[in-house]
């Protein structure tokens, strides 16, 4: 509740800043209609990822005078976390942020919405999405489900995940109870790993209590903040499952074609400059807060390239199984992975090696 006043307080604002901004007299004939939405989250209120709710919702009051009004929920306050994107479809929200991998039960094909293991980095998934028709193509598999969704943050590359006991070689995965989900999660199963998903909340009290050995979350901040370096004492990198972690916002297709159009572009707006603020925050907050944890004594080390590499061997031949199984994704998995080759082409002879050269010879 303190969370959503908050907010309203900022959409007044935003709200009278807006009636001082420009706008045609056509807009203004059409976009007169005043609309109070609903948002339902997949998170907590203390988490990095807020930051983009509230900027988002911020954004599209101010871009429409205050006209389309967004008031955020906490997860589990309208619907459960994982089921946000069913919510927003049965009308119990007008709109929701998530992460689209959630409902790969639907198909597998959603994956490439938020990132899939040895993917895409946050660059190359905003490229993808909004270069090379990765929006528009996710959008004809989200009609099927009643919904539209646009890319609304991402959280960069993750860590590999918080572990009792050091992960030295591909033998020390096997029996192995990790919280994880989606893709990353069939891709360790097949290693041996047995999975389990689990909400936030439940996570730390899991690996004290060991119903877990181990957790990936999301980056050194967040981690943080649900006390995981409190908890575990080896901290892995990289996180091959995620090299970049996209957010959508999910919006109730017939609630968006209610929408006039100036009121959809305004969200489209909000959306992509929300995108762009949230890996810029995530940058700096995982890099301040992995200073801290190494502070701590928490042992920061590197995948072996045994497990590496056959992590990668089994998540091709999981691709390959499912564009078997899944129209949709087979359709996405061509384009994307003919988009994912060109950008390691252009990125491996220019940004690789200079990220290489200007790492080894930084004095720390």
């Amino acid at each position: 509740m303190p969370n959503r006043r908050r907010f309203l307080g900022i959409v007044a604002t935003s709200a009278f800043l807006g009636s001082c901004t420009n706008v045609s007299p056509g807009q203004q004939e059409e976009s007169q209609s005043v609309f109070n939405w609903r948002m339902a989250t997949s998170w907590p209120p203390y988490l990095g990822v807020r930051y983009s709710v509230l900027d988002f919702c911020q954004k599209v009051s101010l871009l429409t005078s205050g006209r389309l009004v967004i008031t955020p929920y906490d997860s589990g306050e309208l619907v459960p976390p994982l089921q946000v994107l069913d919510g927003v479809a049965e009308g119990k929200a007008e709109c929701g942020h998530t992460t689209l991998f959630y409902y790969t039960d639907r198909t597998a094909a959603l994956n490439f919405a938020t990132g899939v293991p040895f993917g895409l980095t946050a660059e190359q998934h905003d490229a993808w999405l909004y270069g090379s028709g990765g929006i528009e193509s996710l959008n004809q598999i989200l009609a099927k489900f009643g919904v539209v969704a646009f890319p609304v943050g991402n959280s960069g590359s993750q860590m590999g995940g918080w572990y009792r006991k050091k992960i030295e070689r591909l033998a020390d995965l096997r029996g192995l109870k990790m919280r994880i989900t989606g893709l990353e999660g069939q891709i360790l199963s097949r290693l041996g790993v047995e999975v389990n998903a689990l909400a936030a909340s439940a996570i730390a009290s899991a690996l004290i209590d060991g119903s877990i050995d181990a957790v990936e979350w999301i980056g050194p901040y967040d981690d943080t903040v649900l006390g995981l370096p409190d908890v575990a004492p080896y901290y892995y990198y990289p996180g091959w499952w995620e090299p970049g972690t996209s957010f959508s916002v999910v919006i109730n297709a017939s609630q968006w074609q209610a929408l006039p159009p100036p009121y959809q572009a305004a969200m489209q707006a909000a959306a992509a400059q929300t995108n762009l603020q949230l890996t810029a925050r995530y940058n700096v907050l995982n890099s301040q807060s992995l200073n801290r944890i190494k502070l701590r004594g928490v042992e920061i080390l590197p995948f072996s390239d045994e497990i590496l590499r056959a992590a990668k061997k089994t998540a091709d031949t999981l691709y390959d199984s499912l564009s078997r199984e899944d129209r949709d994704f087979a359709q996405i998995y061509g384009q994307w992975r003919q988009f994912r080759d060109r950008i390691y082409q252009w990125q491996g002879s220019n940004h690789l090696s200079f990220t290489q050269f200007s790492y080894q010879n930084l004095n720390l």
